[in-house]
């Protein structure tokens, strides 16, 4: 690790390296990933990429990426093929890829699609005349974009979509993001995702990294033989921080080295 890299955070993956089962899960946006304006146009890092990479080869290590991203946006922006090693779960947990068994996902209730569908478009046609907002639709509800807006502009087409779903779908779930609120008829949480993929994957310690609000519920989630790592400076229950995607590509890689000699 380079001299950016505390001896408190050697220490921390030290720990989770002699774990032996371990899952290694991350956020993309704003974890391996820059932010960027158009969110389809998202891509990992090469350093982070590398990272992954050599955790995948590390023995009795699963990769995962979990994001709010809907499954089949989060295989495009991850690159992602039918024979990758790594495990997905999308919109916060409500759908999942598994190597060797594809998509897998819970059974929504009656009506709640064409529920999606009517607020989606509800909420188009009120923010229509507000510049650069954008109303992404998602496979289990629909997200508010307003990163190209006008602080105003935001702010107007946050209240209006706010009042829409409270009048017509009140037991939805609400998330904030960067520059983004969405809104689902599915309650799984980034928190309900690590709980499943480590069933999934007998993982006896998880190692979660993210950047933003949502993924804070699978930060407080982690257990006293896991490890929580923000990517930035806001407030966290992280346990370790590291200030941008470069160097957290730099802790997984340590990682995937000390999980190679724990291996041997």
């Amino acid at each position: 690790m380079s001299a950016g890299i505390s001896d408190a955070a050697r220490a921390a993956v030290g720990r989770v390296a002699a774990s032996d089962r371990l899952l290694v899960a991350l956020d993309f946006d704003g974890t391996l990933s820059p932010l960027a304006d158009e969110p389809m146009d998202a891509r990992m890092l090469p350093a982070a990429r590398a990272a992954l990479d050599a955790l995948v080869a590390a023995p009795r290590t699963a990769v995962a990426l979990v994001s709010g991203r809907s499954l089949s946006d989060l295989r495009i922006i991850a690159e992602h093929l039918d024979d990758s090693p790594l495990l997905l779960a999308g919109s916060h947990g409500a759908e999942f890829w598994l190597p060797g068994e594809g998509v897998l996902t819970h059974d929504d209730e009656p009506g709640d699609e064409r529920l999606r569908d009517e607020l989606r478009a509800h909420a188009e046609a009120a923010t229509a005349l507000l510049a650069g907002v954008w109303i992404e639709p998602k496979r289990f509800g629909f997200g508010v974009h307003t990163r190209k807006s006008t602080p105003a502009d935001a702010a107007e087409a946050n209240r209006l979509v706010d009042a829409l779903v409270s009048a017509e779908a009140p037991l939805w779930r609400r998330r904030t993001g960067h520059n983004i609120v969405e809104y689902a008829f599915r309650h799984e949480g980034k928190d309900s995702a690590i709980a499943e993929l480590r069933t999934r994957t007998d993982a006896s310690a998880v190692l979660f990294a993210g950047d933003d609000v949502t993924d804070e519920d699978a930060l407080e989630s982690l257990g006293p033989d896991d490890l929580g790592v923000h990517v930035g400076q806001r407030p966290t229950a992280a346990t370790l921080r590291v200030p941008d995607i470069a160097a957290l590509a730099e802790l997984l890689e340590e990682l995937a080295a000390a999980r190679s000699t724990e291996g041997r």
